[in-house]
């Protein structure tokens, strides 16, 4: 009886390689169609085989190629894994339906109008989310059970806005820079989990600690001071000047586990739909400086003030509701130097210290006193004295030539 398996023995494979070596015809193409009429029978179990020629082609050519070992079918390596929509995605796209779909007689949501109606609010596309892998997802996470959805969103229902930000890096399409080559981008974007309003989002040539502090200085004066800071375990959200400057202004940091998507739901979210609208809408842009202008408008105009269905109005007016709870920031000497790197230094009988192979004058008289010295790690122009907590003003470049003077003239 013929019956048709997956995955044949490998001797019966032998066999139609074998075949291929003694079958009639002038090139191993009309050969290999000879051997795709015949049948094969395995002895052991008296199934019966037949294979088309592209298979018998693909096993002849992998035996050819590599030797015996080729010739079982290899595990995918994404296996048990998502390449385009993640668990904790489909758990926010399903939490924002559920309100919406009535239950049958037993109490339960039916799986296939909770997945159509995903699709028609435009949440997922059928090329991203197919049925089988819905059905899967949510079976393999419990992404229906109230409980495990409860616990994933409870701890991103913050009450207001500023109480916590999420941020993150998403890899952005190459530009072409000034010298004409093309180079990778970085989105680093900020949002806050309350209204879930995007505080700032912009594009880097690099992906560095330099670029981070810019991008949530930007934030921190559109949009204020958070309470709270939920970053990533990468280099850039655990830099010193990161956590200085959270010290400095008083902002909890802290950080979601490693490998953990579901921890930052809400940045990936944009992310996500950031890629699926933006990138595919604006294909052809050039220039770096072209991608942070159109991003600006979109983010302002298509994100934060449209209509958000998690929260029943747009964005921009769920943040607009806390205002009077917000602490924006003053554009004085304490907000500029909230990201500079800090050093302690030990300074000489002379006023003097050295610092990055440089010598400087305390702007105070602070002989054999430990101080700590903060400066722009990119810039380097501007190094400021702190002692006990206190500023005690810029310091000045050495002059030996101009004390000499000071000291005839008696100046000092």
């Amino acid at each position: 009886m013929k019956m048709k398996a997956n995955k044949p023995p490998l001797e019966i494979r032998l066999q139609v390689l074998s075949a291929v070596d003694y079958a009639p015809g002038n090139s191993i193409r009309e050969r290999i169609k000879s051997v795709a009429t015949r049948t094969f029978v395995d002895k052991q179990t008296n199934v019966e085989y037949q294979f088309t020629w592209r298979t018998i082609s693909t096993w002849h050519y992998r035996f050819k190629r590599n030797g015996v070992t080729t010739l079982d079918n290899k595990t995918r390596r994404d296996k048990n894994s998502y390449r385009k929509v993640q668990p904790n995605e489909l758990a926010e796209g399903i939490h924002e339906v559920l309100p919406y779909l009535g239950r049958s007689k037993n109490g339960s949501v039916p799986k296939m109008a909770l997945y159509r109606r995903l699709l028609s609010s435009g949440l997922f596309k059928r090329s991203q989310l197919s049925q089988t892998s819905f059905y899967r997802m949510v079976r393999n996470h419990g992404l229906l059970d109230s409980e495990q959805c409860q616990k994933l969103r409870q701890s991103f229902a913050m009450q207001f806005a500023n109480e916590l930000w999420q941020a993150d890096t998403m890899y952005g399409p190459r530009v072409i820079d000034s010298d004409g080559h093309k180079r990778k981008t970085f989105l680093i974007a900020f949002i806050d989990d309350a209204s879930r309003l995007i505080t700032h989002a912009e594009f880097f040539y690099a992906d560095n600690t330099v670029n981070m502090c810019d991008a949530f200085r930007t934030a921190l004066f559109k949009r204020g001071k958070p309470e709270r800071l939920y970053f990533d375990n990468g280099s850039n959200y655990t830099s010193k000047e990161i956590l200085q400057a959270c010290v400095r202004l008083d902002i909890h940091l802290s950080h979601a586990p490693i490998r953990d998507g579901a921890a930052k739901g809400k940045i990936e979210r944009f992310f996500r739909r950031f890629r699926d609208q933006f990138l595919v809408d604006n294909p052809d842009i050039t220039t770096l400086d072209e991608l942070n202008d159109k991003t600006h408008d979109w983010v302002e105009a298509r994100y934060n003030s449209q209509f958000h269905s998690g929260i029943q109005m747009t964005p921009l007016d769920r943040f607009s509701l806390d205002l009077n709870r917000i602490q924006f920031m003053a554009d004085d000497e304490f907000t500029e130097e909230v990201f500079f790197v800090e050093q302690d230094r030990k300074v000489s009988k002379t006023n003097v210290f050295s610092i990055n192979k440089q010598q400087f004058e305390c702007p105070v008289d602070l002989r054999g006193k430990t101080v700590q010295v903060r400066f722009n790690r990119s810039a380097q122009d501007k190094f400021i004295v702190y002692y006990q907590g206190q500023r005690m003003g810029q310091a000045s470049h050495l002059d030996l030539h101009a004390n000499a003077i000071r000291h005839l003239r008696g100046d000092v």
